[in-house]
């Protein structure tokens, strides 16, 4: 079977520091995959490379068998990948109905000059969007916050705002950057049982970046480990937890991986 994601051979520089050298990726469709390693190590420059962020130097990107490597953002969005950020990049004045409807941009389908006129054709559509958004807000329990801007929610709902805003856009791949960051550990535990829900439910393939342990392996089966932007090590958590190569880089000498 054709994996759903297919990164061959890719590398990015800025300026004179190699970020990413020579990665290679598959993802199957239905898989939850890891990304791990320490800061610095080239993780969320892949997902930028990935999503069109940055520009693809070297290397080829697939997705369902399609080169998008030189394809703009808005374009590889409606192709069907989605992502949320590390730092948690929401539309802090307008309300959390608005940030989710605006997830959904890369779908539109009525002509600059219907939205200018508010034509019939943008009513109609814009009305069809507003009710989703409202409705992936009642899935991820934050429907009571549908008015209210997003800087005044807790932190771990927004988290869940900007992951609703991500599936509107009806995703085959969610690329997911740290998302248990700053949360704690009942926060953590009630994202896991989200992630594992919205994976089944919304039919997903998942790419995550994530620091706790306790996420990666409840989730992910298999994970790629990166330092300095090779690759390090790649499978089964329990096959790379004890690699020597991997408690330095990412851990230290003593520290358990799955602490």
């Amino acid at each position: 079977m054709a994996p759903l994601l297919n990164i061959v051979e890719l590398s990015h520089n800025f300026g004179g520091l190699c970020a990413v050298t020579d990665f290679f990726l598959t993802v199957q469709e239905g898989e939850s995959v890891g990304l791990i390693g320490p800061n610095g190590a080239g993780k969320t420059t892949i997902f930028n490379l990935i999503t069109g962020v940055f520009r693809v130097f070297e290397g080829r990107i697939f997705f369902q068998g399609q080169d998008i490597t030189e394809w703009p953002s808005h374009r590889i969005t409606a192709a069907g990948i989605a992502r949320t950020f590390q730092n948690i990049r929401l539309f802090k004045d307008l309300n959390a109905l608005d940030n989710v409807r605006l997830g959904a941009f890369a779908r539109h389908r009525y002509s600059l000059w219907n939205a200018f006129f508010r034509l019939p054709a943008f009513r109609g559509e814009e009305g069809t969007w507003v009710r989703r958004a409202y409705e992936l807000l009642e899935r991820f329990n934050i429907a009571h916050y549908a008015q209210t801007p997003a800087r005044h929610l807790p932190y771990g709902e927004q988290r869940r705002l900007e992951i609703a805003r991500a599936l509107i856009s009806g995703p085959r791949l969610l690329l997911l950057d740290e998302p248990a960051a700053g949360m704690n550990e009942g926060e953590v535990e009630g994202l896991i049982h989200l992630i594992r829900e919205i994976k089944q439910e919304f039919s997903l393939t998942i790419l995550l970046i994530e620091h706790q342990m306790q996420v990666v392996s409840s989730l992910c089966q298999r994970v790629t480990v990166l330092d300095f932007g090779l690759t390090i090590a790649a499978g089964p958590l329990r096959e790379i937890q004890q690699n020597p190569r991997v408690m330095e880089a990412y851990l230290g000498k003593e520290a358990p991986l799955d602490r």
